[in-house]
């Protein structure tokens, strides 16, 4: 897969291996169910990838931007930068291990049954706690509030939100340590994406607050029916294929958590971190006149910002100005889908030696139900997408275009939107129902629905440009459906 960037927007094409590496690579293949190769790297992101990630996040975080001097902050730039791109290309190395397994169960599970894939993907719930948010610093800030009454009553004032955020870390006991830790860990992760342009959490403290709110006031979470649709979902597979069924559901929910998990704990949180820096930087040199606002300063690259920090050249604060009016004025939506002629097919998998055709189809299973849309037909006030978390909803659409927006939702809306990434979940307990243009049953948005319990249609194509903000809507994640109230 090759990539490339045409002002600003991302392309990408599918090219032919020389066939020198295809000997290797069928080797590979025949090697990946025999050994479930998938194992090895969970095994590594369990035990290296991500610890060493997290320390690094960490220690990173820990520095005061604005203490450091210009070539101090010069250095820390670049080692941001540096950070980010390896944990944009540690994402991406875990793939395999994130879609192999999923991919392979449902492809069987197409041979079998006539289980629908929303249903068979429904017998992953639970298996990806992260992708609703949990972790042992949410039960702990939870449990901390649930002893202290006096620290409820601060959570739940009328005070500008960052200032109770602080009041509230501030304290010397356990909700205040609880606090401190929590926000340690999600407070610099980018709220939706990966890039630098969008927002961190805590530079969206009042939907963290109230997201924090609602956490406590539900307190434990979602339940979960898993075990419930699994039982369902065996009877129907045929008896001499129940064994190799346990099997590979138990492969798939195993690696289930590492889909959300490698982006969570990758870059989407080193993202968050480079952005702080790169604001920090830009705020310094706004309020010396040398750029027009911080949040211009995201549009130089890494050598342009090392160039103008130094005030050796660089892109003048016009220059600056008008890439940012460009980014925030175009969208996905504006560029064309595809350049030059349309992709070619893939090749025909029928010749190919079995277990290099089974991690294709395998593959191929799971992209189509990452980046699937459905194709089908939309009515006046009825819109039609995939089903992919159960349940009916009904509440106020919530339109949002990114997370600059996201402090527009309060508990109880409909999100819609053109999709979301798994760091979404921070968010997720203020939300009802979750409402998309774009992704499958396999993406971000489908699986935090599915793992926080709450009605989700995905791949309508059209939402955001067809469901006003405000108005009444009816998210039936059982048929995929949404309904639209005048």
């Amino acid at each position: 897969m090759q990539m490339s960037y045409v002002n600003g927007f991302a392309y990408r094409s599918m090219t032919p291996v020389s066939e020198d590496e295809i000997p290797e690579r069928f080797q590979r293949a025949e090697e990946v169910f025999e050994r479930k190769l998938w194992r090895e790297q969970l095994r590594e992101w369990d035990e290296v990838a991500k610890p060493a990630a997290i320390e690094t996040h960490r220690e990173l975080q820990s520095v005061d931007p604005q203490a450091l001097s210009d070539p101090e902050l010069s250095a820390y730039l670049a080692k941001c930068h540096d950070h980010h791109a390896q944990m944009i290309y540690q994402h991406m190395r875990f793939t395999g291990a994130a879609i192999l397994p999923v991919g392979d169960l449902l492809a069987h599970l197409a041979d079998w049954t006539t289980v629908p894939p929303a249903d068979v993907l429904g017998m992953m719930r639970g298996a990806a706690p992260v992708s609703a948010g949990a972790s042992s610093e949410l039960d702990r800030l939870v449990a901390a509030f649930a002893e202290d009454a006096s620290a409820r009553e601060i959570l739940q004032s009328d005070g500008d939100p960052a200032q109770v955020l602080d009041t509230l870390r501030s304290l010397h006991n356990d909700v205040g340590q609880a606090l401190s830790g929590y926000l340690d860990l999600v407070g610099y992760r980018l709220l939706d994406g990966f890039d630098i342009s969008g927002r961190y959490a805590l530079e969206l403290p009042d939907a963290l607050l109230r997201a924090i709110r609602t956490s406590v006031q539900k307190r434990g979470g979602p339940a979960t029916d898993a075990g419930v649709r699994i039982a369902d979902i065996r009877e129907r597979v045929p008896e001499q294929h129940r064994a190799q069924f346990d099997e590979l559901l138990g492969e798939a929910r195993l690696m289930y958590r590492i889909r959300d998990e490698r982006g969570v704990f990758s870059d989407i949180w080193a993202s968050g971190i480079a952005r702080r820096a790169v604001l920090a930087t830009g705020r310094r040199l706004a309020d010396a006149g040398r750029i027009d606002d911080a949040e211009h300063f995201i549009d130089a690259d890494i050598d342009e910002m090392v160039s103008v920090l130094a005030g050796s050249g660089g892109p003048s604060a016009a220059e600056l100005a008008a890439r940012f009016e460009y980014r925030t004025s175009h969208t996905a939506k504006d560029a064309p889908p595809v350049l030059g002629p349309p992709p070619s097919p893939p090749p025909d998998p029928s010749g190919l030696p079995p277990g290099v055709a089974r991690v294709m189809r395998a593959t191929g299973v799971a992209l189509g139900e990452l980046f699937g849309s459905s194709e089908a037909p939309h009515e006046e006030n009825l819109l039609r997408g995939l089903a992919a978390s159960g349940g009916i909803y009904e509440g106020p659409a919530r339109r949002v275009s990114g997370p600059s927006e996201f402090d527009r939702i309060v508990e109880g809306d409909v999100l819609v939107t053109e999709s979301t990434s798994e760091a979404f979940n921070i968010l997720l307990p203020l939300l009802g129902a979750i409402v998309t243009d774009s992704g499958g049953l396999l993406s971000h948005s489908a699986i935090v629905a599915r793992e926080y319990g709450i009605p989700g249609v995905v791949g309508t194509r059209e939402a955001t440009a067809r469901i006003p903000d405000g108005v009444t809507v009816r998210v039936d994640g059982n048929t995929g459906e949404v309904t639209v109230y005048a």
